[in-house]
């Protein structure tokens, strides 16, 4: 293992820094250790490395809480990436000794306590953008199911009924309804809000929403009508949606009982929105028609658990109403350009969509050198630290390494390659002052 030799930290600035709770900024280079960047939730590794594999030693641990995740990775890792599959508290986020960025591939970031992490100095950031076509398509399944019942009917069949008279199509296609002139409130005018609201306008729904935070004007480039109250969107919709991650008190619990009478409900945005326990009452007694739910307030998701399993013309799906193979890709490419964002630029100033500098603490100047990681003879850092805004690469290609790290200390992969850069490699896709893809913090 070769020889580091640091500088001891001064008891002035930086000790204060500590006691504070303030992490340093991520160091890269040739007196530096790698930096080790984590996948938590997940095994797959193979689109995140070529992004980051110049800068970065990417570990996978494939967990499902902190309790599962390698000593290393939390004594070490300085950047993390997760899907909705694990949740981070602020007790958890206290065990990551040295982690300074979490990067949400994915829209919601309800799994993360995002004021905790800013107070200890750990920006949070999610990809606004991800898989708005999905989850908008798959919101409007759920919406046609609803109305036009294809998935009761198929069960219908499976069990054996014979549909043949027009007195049983009339008996087995009961609850049926016509989509022309009903009208469909949607909670929250994001991207996806957005994107439900042209695919309903097109079979012919009518669109109301609500939202706070939204700029007047866009109800009119679209040709959709606002409300101001969320009381009112409830009592004239005939389908309401959920299409929001507000973190605010602002949720259907306890409004359900303002929604009209028979009406549908569909939630694909987040479990929180919806009191499950009030929906399986309301569906039980007939005044909500039937729902659609992706999201749940406890996951993964079972019937045979929780207040809904004797509820009556629901449909369930286990997350998934983001997937695709393409909206994957985006994510992930996206998620893992934000962490390199991180490594080479400062946090949050360098990210693009950090969701918590609200309850940011400042960074203290910490000492560069005083990093207490052990170094991987193979993984000792390729890159230099130039003054503020310039990050250059060592000429002659740079080591990649990839370790996956899952519960047991198992080492499953280690590959190196070695790849050639030119002398300087800035930050991919700078940010602009603004940042050119901040997002307004109801999105789907």
């Amino acid at each position: 293992m070769p020889r580091v030799f640091r500088r001891a930290a001064g008891p002035g600035r930086d000790n204060e820094a500590r006691q504070r709770g303030i992490r340093p900024q991520i160091m890269n280079g040739p007196l530096h250790p790698r930096p080790l960047v984590a996948l938590l939730d997940g095994r797959d590794c193979t689109v995140e490395m070529p992004i980051l594999k110049d800068l970065a030693t990417v570990a996978f641990c494939d967990a499902q809480s902190t309790q599962e995740i390698h000593e290393k990775v939390l004594n070490e890792a300085v950047g993390a990436m997760m899907y909705h599959t694990i949740t981070l508290t602020r007790e958890d986020l206290e065990k990551f000794k040295a982690l300074r960025v979490i990067v949400r591939i994915g829209s919601g970031y309800d799994n993360v306590d995002i004021k905790a992490a800013g107070e200890l100095g750990i920006a949070v950031c999610n990809i606004p953008s991800a898989a708005v076509e999905e989850t908008a398509d798959s919101t409007i399944c759920h919406i046609l199911n609803l109305y036009r019942r294809n998935t009761w009917l198929y069960q219908a069949l499976r069990e054996g009924s014979r549909v043949q008279s027009v007195e049983q199509i009339r008996e087995v296609a009961s609850g049926a309804a016509r989509i022309r002139g009903e009208t469909l409130g949607l909670i929250g005018f994001g991207r996806t809000g957005q994107a439900v609201a042209v695919r309903a306008k097109a079979f012919g729904f009518s669109v109301l929403f609500y939202d706070p935070y939204l700029q007047d004007g866009t109800e009119r480039s679209l040709g959709v009508q606002r409300v101001y109250t969320l009381q009112d969107l409830l009592y004239q919709s005939d389908c309401v949606n959920g299409n929001t991650h507000w973190r605010t008190s602002l949720q259907m619990k306890g409004e359900m009982g303002n929604m009209r009478q028979g009406a549908f409900l569909v939630n694909a945005a987040r479990g929180g929105l919806v009191d499950e326990k009030a929906l399986a009452q309301a569906l039980k007694e007939g005044r909500i028609r039937g729902a659609a739910l992706d999201v749940h307030e406890s996951e993964p998701f079972s019937f045979a658990q929780g207040p809904l399993k004797d509820a009556p013309n629901l449909i369930c799906t286990p997350h998934t109403a983001w997937y695709s193979e393409q909206a994957s890709l985006e994510m992930r490419e996206a998620a893992a350009t934000e962490i390199r964002r991180a490594i080479t630029g400062r946090i949050p100033e360098s990210l693009r969509n950090c969701v918590n500098k609200e309850f940011f603490v400042t960074t203290a100047p910490w000492s560069v050198i005083d990093q207490q990681q052990a170094i991987h003879p193979e993984l000792n850092g390729a890159t230099y630290r130039y003054p503020p805004g310039i990050v250059g690469v060592a000429l002659g290609g740079l080591p990649a390494a990839k370790e996956g790290i899952i519960p047991r200390g198992i080492l499953v992969i280690h590959n190196l390659l070695t790849v050639a850069h030119p002398s300087q490699a800035p930050s991919p896709n700078p940010p602009t002052k603004y940042g050119d893809n901040q997002e307004h913090p109801n999105e789907q």
